[in-house]
């Protein structure tokens, strides 16, 4: 079914990035290659930086908690070892995790950080669909509340929005959230989120290219749309959410 309307009381609108703002293509084929490549040179050169220090406690906790990383590596690079010992156990660690691709806490803040260095440098640029840029602008001046909830770390999306091919699209908006909020699955998140835009959860609408995504925020009473775009993963016909491939012919009316 296709989206032309919702709710005339819509006043918030919460938005995924990977396969709804941008393709899934971008953060799989350019962002997440960027990490494998600069990974090593990074922890060498911000080792001794309280930025990289102060994730390195999580990234262990992450690490810790999943089979693809055993346990005993937390000792490896907290414990009395050399620092290039280190470097060589906490890169093989974020590798195992991007390749389980777990949406852990440690792992994105890390992610970030790598990141940083690429989207400053003008070697990342974000992708955005054609529809994404007009539709903040218009729903900016509309005073819709706009904001971002994806699994990647706030440094990222702010980076992610700060650098994109339409150019600094943060003052759009007004807030984001990542798995320090909640699991993207579970319904506290939700809640949590509309409970910060201090407005009911009817009047929020959330786009996500992930069914499980939506079906939580929809348990709160959140409005609900399926972002449909190229290169997402196929979803069942079944599905029962009003879909969009086009954030311009949503139309809030008020």
């Amino acid at each position: 079914m296709s989206c032309s309307q919702l709710n005339s009381n819509t006043r918030g609108i919460l938005l995924d990035i990977e396969g709804t703002t941008s393709s899934i293509s971008f953060v799989y084929d350019i962002m997440f290659p960027y990490v494998r490549e600069n990974l090593r040179d990074y922890l060498q050169s911000s080792w001794d930086s309280s930025e990289l220090q102060n994730v390195l406690p999580q990234l262990a906790s992450d690490a810790a908690a999943h089979q693809e990383c055993p346990s005993p590596i937390v000792a490896d690079w907290l414990g009395d070892h050399d620092t290039a010992k280190k470097i060589d156990t906490i890169a093989d660690a974020v590798i195992r995790l991007m390749d389980a691709d777990i949406k852990a806490t440690g792992l994105k803040q890390i992610q970030g950080q790598i990141w940083k260095n690429g989207f400053e440098s003008g070697q990342l640029i974000a992708h955005l669909f054609d529809d994404v840029a007009p539709a903040l602008k218009q729903w900016h001046a509309d005073g819709l509340d706009v904001r971002i909830y994806s699994s990647g770390s706030i440094a990222s999306q702010k980076l992610f929005f700060g650098h994109t091919i339409a150019g600094n699209l943060l003052p759009f908006l007004n807030g984001h959230y990542d798995t320090t909020t909640g699991a993207k699955q579970e319904l506290i998140s939700y809640q949590k989120i509309a409970d910060e835009f201090s407005i009911p959860a009817q009047q929020i609408v959330f786009l996500s290219d992930v069914p499980e995504e939506l079906q939580a925020a929809k348990q709160i009473g959140m409005q609900t749309v399926l972002s449909i775009r190229p290169g997402n993963k196929p979803v069942s016909s079944d599905h029962g959410f009003t879909t969009t491939s086009d954030f311009q012919k949503l139309n809030f009316v008020g």
